[in-house]
């Protein structure tokens, strides 16, 4: 137990070391080659923070445990949408862009939207998955999402938010490789110590997956978009979010499908439900207060529905652990 306390330990400064050396890196660069820090955080930034989850996954559909997979995803997503968002935007309000208010939190929403029909497959089986031709589907999905950030954000109006620094392009992509190599290891560290800690006191693997590995795997985008918020860059900021969750969705269960078909418990429908409120809520928070902003009282709801939400998860796993005792 000290030797895993210590490893969680060690992960969690890799994480906050990282995403400082990942942000510096990724602003520099953006600045440097003329592109939005909102691409660079979209596409960059979220797949580094979202590396953990997609070793995770890979490893969870060759071994078989459908499980951890959509756990682990849809447990990340509303973790990085409820959590990371909402103390980000305690940190100070977070301003976006027009394209992200009506292009790319929109394109989240369609990726929770069609995971909900595809998972539950209401046009064919009677029985529940994900399948190999689902996962194709998702990854063209995937592929429309690059092309659309290629094409259209590089003309993007970029928020001067951090200072111009001078730096190599051997020491801008030293940062990036370096950060993202202590985010994947500092999060695979956090995760596999709290698994085997969870696992001691007999928790569920779906609740394993959405809570600890999902908190786990998420803790790259909770460093990287805390240490962008402080910055005062929130273009990378919300755009690691918005594009993490997008390549959640889109991107890891696409692979983790054509690894192996997934069947999906119909009991994490409650939870993509919270996903889509969320990211509905967020939309409009748009346009409540100051506009294209998500305000400090409104990043206090979504921590507050997360609490309830986990609670909730919590007691209901607590009570069948009662029934099954007696």
């Amino acid at each position: 137990m000290i030797l895993s306390l210590f490893l969680l330990i060690i992960g969690l400064i890799l994480l906050v070391k990282g995403a400082d050396w990942l942000v510096d890196g990724a602003s520099v660069l953006a600045k440097k080659y003329n592109v939005s820090d909102l691409a660079i955080g979209l596409t960059i930034v979220a797949f580094g923070t979202s590396a953990p989850e997609l070793v995770v996954n890979s490893v969870a559909a060759s071994g078989g445990y459908p499980d951890i997979v959509f756990g682990n995803v849809i447990g990340s997503n509303n973790f990085n949408l409820f959590i990371i968002l909402g103390i980000a935007g305690l940190i100070t309000p977070l301003s976006v862009q027009s394209s992200t208010v009506w292009k790319e939190i929109p394109f989240s929403l369609l990726a929770a939207v069609v995971l909900l029909v595809f998972a539950n497959d209401y046009f064919s089986s009677p029985n529940p998955f994900l399948s190999s031709l689902d996962g194709l589907i998702l990854l063209g999905f995937f592929a429309g999402f690059l092309f659309y950030v290629f094409t259209q954000l590089k003309s993007e109006e970029t928020i001067e938010s951090v200072a111009q620094k001078d730096y190599s392009n051997f020491k801008i992509w030293g940062l990036i490789f370096i950060g993202l190599a202590g985010l994947v290891v500092g999060g695979k560290l956090v995760v596999d110590n709290a698994v085997s800690m969870a696992q001691s006191l007999g928790v569920s693997e779906k609740i394993i997956g959405l809570t600890i590995v999902a908190a786990g795997t998420s803790l790259p985008e909770l460093a990287t978009s805390v240490v962008a918020s402080m910055k005062k860059n929130n273009d990378i900021a919300i755009g690691n979010i918005i594009g993490s969750n997008i390549f959640n969705l889109f991107l890891i269960l696409g692979v983790s499908s054509i690894i192996r078909p997934l069947e999906f418990k119909q009991s994490f429908n409650l939870d993509i439900y919270i996903l889509i409120g969320g990211t509905i809520f967020l939309f409009l928070a748009m346009f409540t207060g100051k506009r294209k902003s998500l305000d400090r009282w409104e990043a206090a709801i979504l921590l507050l529905v997360y609490l309830a939400y986990t609670t909730f998860l919590v007691l209901k796993e607590i009570s069948k652990s009662n029934d099954s005792i007696f």
